[in-house]
């Protein structure tokens, strides 16, 4: 019985992988392959029929808010085809009722057609594609089952998005590889026309063992020997990463471009809630389910102990709001450090996500973050940046005008060279002193 916390919210995410882990790649660095492993001895991977209705139905009336958000993820849910969205869409009509319904999904971009983004036009579909930056560093790590690059494929499909007017943002991996090149990355994204960024740090570690339930990557809470993997970033370069990206878009492309770590900062700044669980007090309102009807407490978490159940069995809603998920959410704060309880940047990070909370502390506490200096480091280098965007906000203008703030701060940051005294050398170069050569200047 969930009698601690009877409530279930009145709006929250869930991201749907209505084909599980089956993709098309198989990129070095990605964590969902492997869940085909709790699925042991299973093939089909779709989430379909009655199922797929159940789920549409239960979700939108699981929500009391007038809009309602589907989130379609992967895998990579292109390979459904174009008649499963066309269904799904009948289906989302069918239980809308006066709600608003949109849809996002995120793909790989490697499958796009011009009858998919035709569709995805004109039902106002919002893409997320993922893209780690040029070419070379692209390829690095994302490849195709045979091994081959996908570059090219993907900027065939941001092609056809453009081409069909579909509105898309980015969504990069930053690795051990593209992370040394923060300027190159960023402005190719944008010169393909990406004016919303997200920027992903990656960071698994690998069990050293045997046996565990068929899968290599592990939960910051397991128990035995795990090491870093080869793709994860190493102490320092997410930091750099992120500073460098910083100081060009707080120069030139505030309001312009928008970088998600950048407004999440400046929301926690300003006191108004981030928007992404990673930066916020606590977590547990997103959610994901897998193709058939299996629900877990978080994308990251997919885990045999964080299941909530399935939704043949019980309802959504009951899910998000039973006291394992509550539990799940609160865990966040309630597992911080002493060390992040007296940061003082601890109302901008809350101990970033747990699932990189596995290192110490300097007293030897468990539970700190993998990424606490990197996102101190951040933290502290944009601090005059963000107090003076909440001042503009506070006076109800805009935290663009940080602009032209940063051209006289850099300005005056330049140091103005001291006037040669008399007994100084000339300046002309002449060896003498100032008052036996150039007295009056």
């Amino acid at each position: 019985m969930d009698f601690l916390f009877p409530a279930a919210p009145d709006a929250f995410s869930l991201m749907l992988k209505p084909i599980g882990p089956w993709c098309n790649l198989d990129c070095t660095y990605c964590y969902y392959l492997e869940k085909k492993n709790l699925y042991q001895g299973k093939a089909h991977f779709k989430l379909e029929g009655d199922l797929l209705e159940v789920f549409i139905k239960q979700y939108i009336e699981a929500h009391k808010v007038p809009g309602v958000s589907f989130v379609w993820q992967g895998g990579e849910p292109t390979l459904l085809g174009l008649e499963y969205f066309r269904k799904a869409l009948a289906i989302q009509k069918k239980y809308a009722g006066e709600k608003q319904i949109e849809n996002s999904l995120q793909t790989n971009g490697t499958l796009l057609t011009d009858d998919l983004c035709k569709f995805f036009s004109d039902n106002n579909f919002l893409l997320g594609i993922s893209i780690d930056g040029p070419e070379h560093l692209h390829d690095y790590y994302r490849l195709d089952k045979q091994g081959h690059p996908t570059w090219d494929k993907v900027m065939q499909g941001i092609a056809l998005l453009n081409k069909h007017r579909v509105e898309f943002n980015t969504l990069s991996v930053v690795n051990r590889r593209n992370a040394e090149f923060p300027l190159e990355v960023y402005h190719f994204l944008k010169g393909i026309g990406s004016r919303f960024l997200q920027f992903i740090p990656i960071v698994e570690r690998e069990a050293l063992e045997e046996g565990f339930i068929g899968q290599k990557l592990v939960h910051q809470d397991f128990p035995n020997e795990a090491g870093l993997t080869d793709w994860s970033l190493k102490p320092g370069q997410l930091g750099e990463f992120n500073k460098a990206i910083f100081d060009e878009w707080v120069r030139k492309d505030v309001g312009q471009y928008y970088i998600q770590l950048f407004d999440v900062a400046l929301a926690n700044w300003f006191g108004a809630p981030p928007g992404l669980c990673v930066f916020s007090e606590t977590c547990g309102n997103a959610a994901v389910m897998e193709h058939n009807g299996d629900v877990y407490s978080c994308d990251h978490f997919v885990y045999k102990d964080h299941l909530l159940g399935n939704i043949s069995e019980k309802p959504l809603q009951q899910m998000m709001g039973s006291t394992q998920q509550t539990l799940f959410g609160q865990a966040k704060k309630a597992t911080l450090t002493r060390y992040c309880k007296q940061c003082s940047f601890r109302f901008a990070c809350h101990g970033d996500c747990p699932k990189h909370r596995f290192m110490k502390t300097p007293s030897g506490e468990k539970g700190l973050s993998y990424l606490c200096g990197d996102y101190k480091a951040f933290f502290s280098h944009v601090k005059p940046y963000m107090d003076f965007m909440v001042k503009e906000l506070k006076a109800q203008r805009p935290p663009a005008n940080v602009m032209e703030w940063a051209r006289i701060r850099d300005m005056d940051a330049v140091p103005h060279p001291r006037k040669p005294g008399r007994n100084d050398p000339c300046p002309c170069g002449s060896g003498k002193k100032l008052k036996h050569c150039h007295p009056n200047g």
